[in-house]
Formats: C-alpha cells, structure tokens, sequence
C-alpha cells in the first residue's frame, strides 16, 4: 500500500495555468482521509507555496513540505525546519565569480527572499520573484554569502543558459547537486540536497519503507525523487526520459493527471484490499 505520495507542483500537480483543477483537489484530500501522507515536493520556498497547502488542507499537525528541490523540509503547521542542506559562504562566493566571468545572472533564495548582486537585474529574475511571492533584493556578492543560503540559481534564456553551462569547470558538476528544473533555470543546491534525499529522508523519520512511496513528477529536477520511490509516475506531459524509470505515466497535468494517479494507484488498492 501507499501511505506517502511526494508530488512535484509546477507541470504535476497545478495545470497550465498553474491552478489546481477540482479533481486533483477532491483526490489529494480523499487520499489524506485514507491516512496516507500528502507531500508537496517543489523547487519553490515556503512564501511560494502556502496558498496551495492551504487549499488542500495540507497545513495540518503531521504536514510536511519539501522546498527548494530538497533543500529544506518543513513541518506545513508551523515552518519548523525539519530538514535542512544550505549553501555555505564559501559555496556562494565561487558561484557568483564563476557566474560574473560566464556571463550569467545570479541569484540566492532564503527563507525570507530572493537576492542577487547584479545591479542590472533581469526580467527572468524579477518573474520568479513574483512567481513564488518573495522580496527581490540588490546586495554585494559578500553581503549575501553572510546570508542562510536554500539554494542558488541562474536564470536566462534557454539558448545563453546552454552556453554558460558547457564553460563552467568540471568543479562545479563534482561540488554541487545542480538540476536544470525548466529551460531557463540551473539551480545549485547542497551536494546532499535533492528531491530524493528529502523524500528518503522523510520516509525514514516516519518510519516507512521506500516501497510504501509514490512520487509524481515531470521534469529533471524530479528524477531522484523518482529514482527512490517504490512507485515512480510521471505525467504525460513530462520528459521522455523520465518515462523511462516510471513504473506508471499517468495523464498530463490538463487533464488531471495527479488526480487519476492517486484514484487509481493509492485510492483504489485500499478500498479494494
């Protein structure tokens, strides 16, 4: 039986226009009613995804939230650091003389918003302020490497983003977890922070066995959590090459496609056991 399902949020569980159609809700809170563990698995901080918690009653004593690909997990009641795999002062430095001689824009997310020391700050970096509804700061490189650094990312075009990718040393590749999560966004986190590592890691804490979890997902940033979980699916719309590890591709995010997997493959097994 399933008794956790980690879902990923934007292409899984929201629809295109990222809002969350009337079937994924009545699934999500059915499936609870059952007793399994609901997890929201995303990229986003905590600011980016508490309105969505709260429509599915996921806020609850015994919620929990993984943010930041990983990086950070939280108890949904109370914000409570559960998990945590910062980016150190060391780390962040390196990052933004490596982004300077590139050419690519830089930013830090912490718990209380985004930062990045390019005066000249870009519209990509601006949208994914308002995206998940955290402050945008300018600071001195040396100024945000004294911050608790979740994660760090850069953003750009897809074409530019490619570009600087293939001259960044080999260094970086070993140092950090790096998983580009839509074209136009590289982020760096924490060598031991993943998708995968928070799902495992959570499992463990509350006692269950990876077998007894399913995790949703669509994109590269959701392969190591689809890589731990007993039952890996992932959305008609996601890449092809996650359907290649799925156990099940369930239908696209326009079509509800968390919902159908949760009725078919955590619902059902328990009403008919």
């Amino acid at each position: 039986m399933i008794k956790l399902v980690a879902i990923d949020l934007d292409g899984t569980l929201l629809d295109p226009e990222r809002k969350i159609t009337p079937a994924v809700k009545e699934a999500v809170k059915a499936a609870k009613k059952l007793g399994v563990k609901i997890v929201i698995c995303t990229g986003r901080p905590l600011m980016g995804v508490t309105d969505i918690l709260e429509q599915l009653d996921l806020t609850e004593h015994g919620d929990y939230v993984i943010t930041y690909n990983g990086a950070l997990v939280l108890r949904a009641d109370t914000g409570e650091e559960f998990i945590k795999e910062s980016i150190s002062r060391d780390d962040f430095l390196d990052l933004d003389a490596m982004a300077r001689k590139i050419g690519l824009p830089l930013m830090a997310i912490t718990r209380k918003g985004i930062y990045t020391p390019q005066r000249d700050i870009g519209k990509y970096v601006v949208h994914e302020a308002a995206m998940v509804n955290m402050p945008l700061y300018y600071r001195l490189p040396e100024e945000i490497a004294d911050l608790e650094i979740a994660k760090v990312m850069t953003v750009d075009e897809p074409e530019k983003l490619d570009n600087g990718i293939a001259y960044m040393p080999f260094e970086f590749f070993e140092r950090f977890n790096m998983v580009k999560s839509t074209p136009y966004y590289l982020e760096f986190m924490n060598k031991k922070a993943s998708k995968g590592s928070a799902v495992k890691h959570l499992a463990k804490k509350l006692f269950l066995d990876m077998e007894e979890v399913m995790a949703i997902g669509d994109e590269e940033n959701d392969r190591a959590m689809l890589e731990v979980a007993g039952t890996p699916v992932v959305m008609a719309n996601g890449k092809p090459e996650l359907k290649k590890i799925a156990k099940y591709v369930t239908k696209s995010n326009a079509e509800s496609g968390v919902a159908y997997a949760i009725n078919e493959w955590v619902i059902n097994p328990y009403l008919t056991d």
